[in-house]
C-alpha cells in the first residue's frame, strides 16, 4: 500500500549495520533515531536480535559497550534490498570473534560517519546513513585494488549557493597501527587507479571509441581523497601529514594531485570543529598552515 512505511525503522537499522559493519547502541542510535530516547533504539535492536537478524558482543575493556552487528541472516535479507545491491559485507561481518578483533579500527570509521552525518544535518546537507559505504572494491590491474575505509556520496544544501553540487570522497581512517611512510604508500595506489584503464582482449581505442581510465564507469569526477587521522596527539598527526606530503612529492610529475583534492585531518578536529570546518590540510600544499574545508571545489578534471 502506498504510503504505509511498516517496518522502515528496522530496515534502516539492519541496513546500516549491514553497510557499517558494526556499530555500538549510542552510534546507532545517532544514526537512525537522534531525535528519540535512546531506550527506543535498544528496544528496536533488542527486537531484531530476537528475529536473529542482528546480535551483540560485549567490549569489558570499553566499560562494557555492547556492540551490535548482522547475522549472516541479516546480512542476507539486508543485501537483496535495491539500496544495498552490489555493497554485500564479507562473511566475517557476521562472525563474533572477527567483530572482536576489528572492532577499533570499524568502529572509529563508523564515528567519522557520524561526524559527517551530523554536520550535514546541521547545515541542512543531504548525506543519509546509507549514502556512507565501507570497502568498495577499485581494481588497479595485476590483481590489486584500492579499497578504502569508506566511499561518501554527499550533497550540499542550497544555502551553499552552489546549486547543491554532489561530493564524493574516498575516506581513509588512519589509527596510528601502521608506520607513516605505509599510511603515505596508499598515494601511489590512489594515483594508479586515478590512471588506470583496464585491457580490453581484441580492442584497439580509436579517437571515436576511446578507452577510458576504470573509474570514469563509476564517477563523473575522481572522488576527493580524505585521510582522518586518530591514535595518536597533535606531533603523531603532524608526522604522518609529513609522510603524506613527502608521498605527494613523489606523484609531482603525476596529474592526480593537480585534479584531485587530497586532504588529512585529524579525527579530534573533525568531532571538535566539524568536517565542514576548514581543518583539512592539502597534502600537496607546501604551506604547513594551509587548511580548507573538504567542501571546497578543488577539482580541475576534464
Amino acid at each position: 500500500m502506498i504510503g504505509v512505511d511498516a517496518g522502515g525503522g528496522d530496515r534502516l537499522a539492519l541496513g546500516v549495520l549491514t553497510q557499517y559493519r558494526m556499530a555500538t547502541t549510542e552510534q546507532m542510535h545517532r544514526v537512525i533515531a537522534p531525535s528519540v530516547r535512546i531506550e527506543q533504539t535498544r528496544r528496536r535492536l533488542t527486537r531484531l536480535r530476537a528475529e536473529a537478524l542482528v546480535d551483540r558482543i560485549t567490549l569489558p575493556q570499553a566499560g562494557r559497550t555492547r556492540v551490535w552487528f548482522p547475522t549472516a541472516y541479516g546480512v542476507q535479507l539486508a543485501s537483496e534490498w535495491p539500496e544495498m545491491r552490489g555493497h554485500r559485507p564479507s562473511r566475517t561481518v557476521s562472525d563474533p570473534t572477527a567483530v572482536r578483533l576489528k572492532a577499533g579500527h570499524t568502529l572509529t570509521v563508523t564515528e567519522t560517519a557520524l561526524a559527517f552525518l551530523e554536520d550535514a544535518r546541521r547545515h541542512g546537507d543531504l548525506f543519509r546513513p546509507l549514502d556512507w559505504i565501507p570497502e568498495v572494491h577499485h581494481p588497479i590491474g595485476s590483481g590489486e585494488a584500492v579499497i578504502p575505509d569508506a566511499l561518501l556520496y554527499y550533497r550540499r544544501g542550497p544555502a551553499d549557493g552552489d546549486n547543491g553540487a554532489m561530493l564524493r570522497a574516498f575516506v581513509e581512517v588512519d589509527r596510528a597501527t601502521m608506520g607513516p611512510e605505509r599510511l603515505a604508500a596508499k598515494l601511489p595506489a590512489y594515483e594508479r587507479l586515478y590512471r588506470y584503464v583496464p585491457a580490453v582482449p581484441g580492442r584497439r581505442p580509436t579517437l571515436q571509441d576511446p578507452v577510458l581510465e576504470e573509474w570514469r564507469r563509476r564517477y563523473p569526477l575522481f572522488p576527493r581523497v580524505l585521510f582522518v587521522l586518530d591514535g595518536t596527539g597533535p606531533a603523531g598527526v603532524e608526522n604522518r601529514i609529513s609522510a603524506l606530503r613527502a608521498g605527494a612529492g613523489l606523484l609531482a610529475p603525476s596529474r592526480f594531485l593537480h585534479d584531485v583534492p587530497v586532504l588529512a585531518a585529524s579525527l579530534a578536529d573533525l568531532l571538535q570543529h566539524s568536517p565542514s570546518a576548514p581543518v583539512w590540510r592539502p597534502v600537496h600544499d607546501p604551506d604547513p598552515d594551509q587548511r580548507v574545508p573538504w567542501t571546497d571545489s578543488g577539482h580541475r578534471q576534464t
